[in-house]
């Protein structure tokens, strides 16, 4: 079943329902939707799964009812740029599981769609567990996600008048890239919302953070999400599997369940991927959700 959804800002969004009515249900709001043909194959050359949504879908839907959307891409594409805060989006996510009529779920995002459930979890209590993928709980990243958000939107504004990289007629190849030399062209109120999401995050204390304790969590990240970024990016480096590693044993006194995932280039994008994130998260959740 699906349907297409308006939000308080009038723009539409397609959220779907999918499994078994009656299971325990799945907030998935990384469902993206499938890619085809050259696109397609662009995404292959970056480890990307261009059917990620669809797989997820199918992974869970067996076992779950999975409620499902591309939040991502519904932004990309409907910017809210000076209203993109935590409040909003917890509303929007809210105003969508009413809608679909679902009142309780569990909740997966990875990377900002994670930080994204820990203000949902702190927010309502409405969830059964809470799922976070390549964003720590404890001492996330949000200053250094700050600087690099301001560059690329300050590299937008400048760029966008002048040639972009992804305007080329050849795919890029990942290990060719200069990322140094990476001139942004991106619509300036696409970057903007983050940009003001991680402003409100400014003052976020997530050590202050006092979970419902009966909520079942899990934190994952690739043993090698390390990202650095170069001087044009802000000169920071956000180290999701160092924090995470670091603060394993605080998380886990905080009834948190840690997965640190090894690989080859197991990085946050092998780790964001379908074929990587179900096996974890399933079981974990077919273990966790099950009745008493």
């Amino acid at each position: 079943m699906e349907q297409v959804i308006r939000l308080k800002d009038s723009s539409e969004i397609k959220v779907g329902l999918a499994g078994p009515a009656g299971s325990k249900t799945i907030m998935l709001p990384v469902a993206k939707e499938s890619m085809y043909g050259q696109d397609a194959e662009n995404l292959k050359l970056w480890g990307v799964d261009p059917e990620s949504g669809k797989h997820f879908i199918e992974g869970l839907a067996d076992t779950f009812q999975v409620l499902y959307f591309d939040y991502e891409g519904h932004r990309m594409n409907h910017p809210n740029p000076d209203h993109l805060t935590p409040d909003q989006i917890v509303e929007e996510l809210l105003f969508i599981a009413d809608e679909m009529k679902v009142r309780r779920f569990s909740y997966y995002g990875y990377s900002w769609l994670a930080l994204v459930g820990l203000q949902l979890a702190i927010r309502t209590d409405r969830l059964d567990s809470l799922i976070m993928g390549g964003f720590p709980p404890l001492d996330g990243p949000y200053k250094e996600m700050m600087v690099v958000t301001r560059s690329t939107y300050e590299q937008a504004v400048v760029n966008q008048d002048g040639p972009a990289w992804e305007e080329r007629q050849e795919p890029l190849i990942p290990e060719q890239v200069d990322w140094d030399q990476v001139q942004v062209k991106i619509d300036t109120n696409q970057t903007k919302q983050f940009m003001t999401m991680y402003q409100h995050l400014m003052e976020f204390d997530d050590r202050s953070v006092n979970l419902n304790p009966s909520v079942p969590k899990l934190a994952f990240a690739g043993e090698k999400d390390t990202i650095v970024y170069g001087e044009s990016f802000g000169g920071v480096t956000v180290d999701i599997a160092g924090i995470l590693q670091r603060n394993q044993l605080a998380l886990e006194e905080m009834e948190w369940d840690v997965r640190i995932l090894s690989g080859d280039g197991m990085d946050h994008t092998k780790a964001m991927q379908p074929e990587t994130v179900l096996p974890v998260i399933k079981p974990w959740l077919v273990s966790r959700l099950r009745d008493d």
